[in-house]
């Protein structure tokens, strides 16, 4: 996938107004030098929410949330960063630029398959008007004219070639196949239209543009539900039906509902239940997860209660797990095996469907041990172990900090063990393969009691309090720094921090390194309220050694001094998608209140006092450790050639 380039969105920030952004969604009021809102991103009585004009970016006091405009567009309309980029450059004019060829083609592509399918779906509406059969249908469904509208539902004709009526070049326009909307016959390459005698679902990306169909046939016959194929601008993986219609509802109750059908949506929408949408006939993906965790607080996955309802929702959970943030919620309702639910809010209404949402759902770590405990014998030492062996590469997977503490707690109960006994159980075994999924014999109507549903179950009706998730990105950092490299060498004469990135499904996935503190904390917050300070003064981190605890302080003091155009805020963003973001953006907000009112001769002495305290207190203290070290291996064994170069310069210090 094509790189955005950083100079581009460096020039973006400097084009675009974050206040004229946020106020495109919500009402402004100036506060002093900054504007201030009730926050979008939490329930609020009271604005604590600040936009800054001067700084160019947002900040909530409340739940945390901040960023540049970039970032209020992503979390607002929970849009990926490159889509976020785009949608602001086009509101100022500008072309985001590629370098990959093949995206360069998609992106040419794009606008003319947009165009051919927005023509599509306006013709197919016209054809609902007019076709009885198409409209008997939708009303014994129970759809009403006012929501059919509302989705944009239309009718495609019996005939082969119906769009030849709107595409006067229909046999030769390249575009009209290239978006899904005719396929060839094998031997003659004759073109037919895709669907045919089917009541269509227009599929709208996040900026409401037609991407695709899905056609429900009337009758019997199969497929009853035809989609489009993938093209450059629709891929099943990451789009969800009804994702437009329902993002305000989203956003207003905090939280998101997941079925599987097109008319589930329809009719949970009609009768109230607005925040649901649905995957395009696949599974619950990764990417669903991701988008879904930025929109809302609460995720909640609705299946049949029958042996594929449960399957459905295996794999929905199954890609949960590396997707998890702490203060998330996500949950499973499983309706009766009568009902989905279209029929099950059509036949007993909004309340009762709310009500069961939020009374009966099970939690994904209930279900998830509950699934797993169904599988094996718990009154058996062989059962509680075959039950962590079936658990341990499920809670690998699991990278939120205090959701995995809690479900290890759960297990270690259910297994009879102290948590430090099933830590090592868990650190020391190999991981396997998650397991496939297996109906637990309590799904077949076994009323026995659950032992993961005990004093201390699982509670399924508290509100879950905001936090951040680590922001998603297709790249991270290499791996996590040791203490000490063995070779460490001062930088510019040596090699270098060897921080190139990779793509992130290619490695091993590093946990963050630990936020700065004391004086290391003090001088990143200087340094962000005023840059300037870096580029005049002597480059002193450049003899530092690189260790986790100084890295970011180097790399942010090194890019300071090699672009000296780029505003604080800019040289934060350059860090998007990256486990350090967050940290510079609230060091970068809470150094602008500390050292923005003092002058310049009192900022030049805060640098030089704290980056002495930098180097009494941290640097010299990691070389006298590092030095006793390799003078004891010298005298025990001997050092390696990149060691015996590392000792001298050590020694040239002393």
């Amino acid at each position: 996938m094509a790189k955005i380039p950083d100079d581009f969105i460096q020039d973006l920030l400097n084009r675009v107004d974050i206040v004229d952004v946020v106020e495109r969604y919500l009402p402004l009021k100036k506060a002093g030098q900054n504007y201030s809102a009730c926050c979008p991103f939490h329930k609020e009585k009271s604005p604590s929410f600040t936009v800054s004009q001067t700084k160019q970016f947002y900040h909530c006091f409340g739940c945390g949330a901040h960023g540049s405009a970039v970032g209020f567009v992503m979390e607002h309309q929970g849009m990926s960063f490159p889509d976020a980029v785009r949608m602001l450059a086009e509101s100022v004019g500008m072309q985001v630029p590629v370098s990959d060829a093949p995206i360069s083609e998609k992106a040419k592509a794009a606008p003319g398959i947009y165009d051919v399918l927005k023509t599509a779906m306006n013709y197919y509406r016209a054809q609902l008007k007019t076709a009885p059969a198409a409209i008997e249908y939708l009303k014994s469904r129970g759809v009403e004219g006012k929501t059919a509208a509302r989705f944009g539902l239309g009718f495609a004709p019996s005939a082969g070639q119906s769009l030849k009526a709107v595409f006067a070049d229909y046999d030769k326009n390249p575009v009209i196949k290239d978006a899904g909307l005719v396929a060839e016959e094998e031997n003659t390459l004759r073109r037919y239209d895709r669907f045919r005698s089917r009541v269509l679902f227009p599929i709208l990306n996040q900026r409401s543009q037609v991407i695709g169909f899905g056609g429900r046939i009337m009758g019997n016959g199969a497929p009853k539900y035809l989609n489009s194929p993938e093209t450059p601008v629709f891929e099943k993986g990451k789009e969800l039906y009804g994702l437009p219609q329902a993002r305000a509802a989203i956003r207003d109750r905090g939280r998101v509902l997941v079925v599987e059908g097109y008319m589930d949506v329809v009719m949970l929408n009609q009768h109230g239940v607005e925040y649901a949408v649905a995957s395009l006939g696949t599974a619950c993906t990764p990417e669903h997860i991701r988008k879904l965790l930025k929109l809302a607080d609460e995720v909640y996955f609705c299946f049949d209660g029958d042996k594929a309802g449960k399957k459905a929702a295996w794999r929905a959970l199954e890609n949960s797990l590396e997707q998890l943030v702490d203060g998330k919620k996500l949950a499973f309702l499983f309706l009766p095996a009568e009902h989905d639910p279209d029929s099950y809010v059509q036949e007993f209404g909004q309340v009762r469907f709310e009500n069961a949402l939020l009374q009966d759902s099970v939690p994904l770590a209930q279900f998830l041990l509950k699934e797993l405990s169904g599988q094996v014998e718990l009154e058996s030492e062989e059962g509680r172990a075959k039950l962590i062996s079936l658990a341990a590469p499920m809670l690998s997977l699991v990278k939120a900090p205090a959701f995995g503490m809690m479900i290890r707690k759960r297990l270690a109960e259910l297994s009879r063990l102290e948590m430090s006994e099933l830590s090592t159980v868990l650190d020391g075994s190999p991981v396997r393969s998650v397991p496939e999924y297996v109906p637990s014999e309590r799904d077949q109507g076994e009323s026995a009691p659950e032992p993961w549903q005990d004093g201390q179950g699982w509670s399924n009706d508290g509100q879950p309090g905001r936090q951040q998730s680590q922001p998603n990105t297709q790249y991270a950092r290499q791996g996590n720094r040791s203490a000490w490299k063995p070779n460490w060498q001062p930088k510019g004469k040596w090699k270098g921090r060897g921080d190139e990135r990779i793509p992130a499904h290619m490695m091993p996935r590093p946990a963050p390194r630990a936020p700065p503190t004391g004086p290391v904390h003090k001088l990143i917050q200087l340094v962000l309220a005023h840059p300037s300070l870096v580029r005049r003064s002597e480059p002193v981190w450049l003899s530092w050694p690189e260790t986790d605890a100084m890295g970011l302080a180097q790399e942010l003091l090194q890019k300071i001094c090699n672009h000296s155009d780029l505003s604080s805020l800019q040289i934060v963003e350059s860090w998007q998608g990256m486990f350090d973001y967050d940290v510079l953006h609230r060091l970068l907000i809470s150094g602008g209140e500390y050292f923005d009112k003092a002058s310049e001769a009192e900022l030049d002495e805060q640098l030089a006092a704290t980056l002495k305290a930098v180097e009494v207190s941290v640097i010299r203290p990691m070389m006298q450790e590092r030095f006793y070290a390799l003078t004891y291996k010298q005298a025990n064994g001997g050092l390696t050639e990149a060691e015996k170069l590392e000792f001298a310069a050590l020694v040239s210090r002393r």
